[in-house]
């Protein structure tokens, strides 16, 4: 095995004892922002597919997030349906909607696709506050049952980060194979040279329809978690801000790393916590901070860790 491989089998392992360790470490507070922070690195990691893998500037995560959490909560209040039976309707209903709006919208690039897809998070957020018949309007609906498993219903934080992780690791797992594969190397292609690309025999309109919905279906289930864990989802958990937030946690962890859209998701879920004492000038604080990053490491902490350990990687390979 090379000595890369072995490193990153190495880190991988130390992240998960540490991520098992968090719980017992943390106090009760942190352990809340904890389990939203591997939520968000779900939905983060479906804007690596997207974003980061095919190129689709992806500017409507949270839009995706919120059909899935209003899917699941809607399937469960009002049709008695438990999460496991809600979870993979709202992942549907989210890669339903991103086919139908893909078609059409794929055919934009560059900065038009991201304001096309800022549009359709807005579109979305009027939706969700006017149709007040299915969405509650700006009341949101409450009252979300919790998820049970085998029986048991789970009511704590402790048991909401268990699932949470587990649910990380299934799509951490699902997106290093997809990466992999020849599906992977077809968005690679198509994010390098589209042109190139449909010259070669890629099928490049197959392939970001393909992407855009992937991406979009794991936000439909990091938005079910959330409904489920949370209780209560109403439009503003869902706004444009929020889909800014995704991305900018996929770019300061490394657009092209399932590792950086955890590690990005992590960082910017506790940084209100960590700049707490700044007061009324954490906006510029954070601000400021997150342009010295892009700055500094426009590939990402995790782009920028790999360039710092390959070098010494080969030489511990060739010891």
């Amino acid at each position: 095995m090379k000595a890369t491989s072995l490193l990153g089998a190495a880190i991988l392992g130390a992240a998960l004892v540490a991520a098992l360790a968090v719980p017992y470490v943390v106090s009760d507070y942190n352990l809340r922002v904890t389990v939203l922070a591997l939520q968000s690195a779900i939905a983060v990691i479906g804007l690596t597919i997207a974003f980061g893998w095919c190129g689709l500037i992806q500017l409507g995560q949270a839009a995706f997030i919120g059909i899935g959490a209003y899917t699941s909560a809607i399937l469960a209040l009002r049709f008695g349906l438990g999460f496991w039976v809600t979870m993979p309707l709202a992942m549907a209903a989210s890669a339903l909607v991103a086919f139908v709006i893909a078609v059409p919208m794929l055919r934009l690039r560059g900065h038009y696709l991201a304001l096309a897809t800022v549009g359709f998070n807005v579109t979305a957020e009027i939706v969700a506050k006017n149709w007040t018949a299915v969405t509650g309007g700006y009341d949101g609906i409450s009252a979300i049952p919790p998820v049970t498993l085998f029986g048991r219903v789970i009511e704590t934080d402790l048991g909401y980060f268990h699932l949470s992780l587990v649910f990380l690791i299934a799509v951490a797992a699902f997106a290093w194979t997809l990466r992999h594969s020849r599906f992977g190397r077809a968005m690679i292609a198509v994010r390098d040279d589209e042109i190139a690309s449909g010259t070669s025999s890629v099928p490049v309109v197959r392939t970001k329809v393909l992407a855009f919905v992937i991406g979009s279906a794991l936000a439909g289930l990091s938005g079910a978690l959330y409904a489920h864990y949370a209780h209560y989802v109403s439009p503003g958990d869902f706004e444009l801000s929020r889909s800014i937030t995704l991305l900018v946690m996929l770019i300061a962890g490394g657009e092209m790393a399932i590792a950086g859209a955890i590690l990005g998701a992590v960082l910017l879920s506790f940084a209100p916590e960590w700049l707490r004492f700044v007061g009324e000038a954490y906006l510029v604080v954070f601000g400021v901070g997150v342009l010295l990053l892009l700055i500094l490491m426009p590939e990402g902490v995790v782009g920028r860790l790999r360039k710092w350990f390959a070098p010494r990687a080969g030489k511990v390979g060739r010891a």
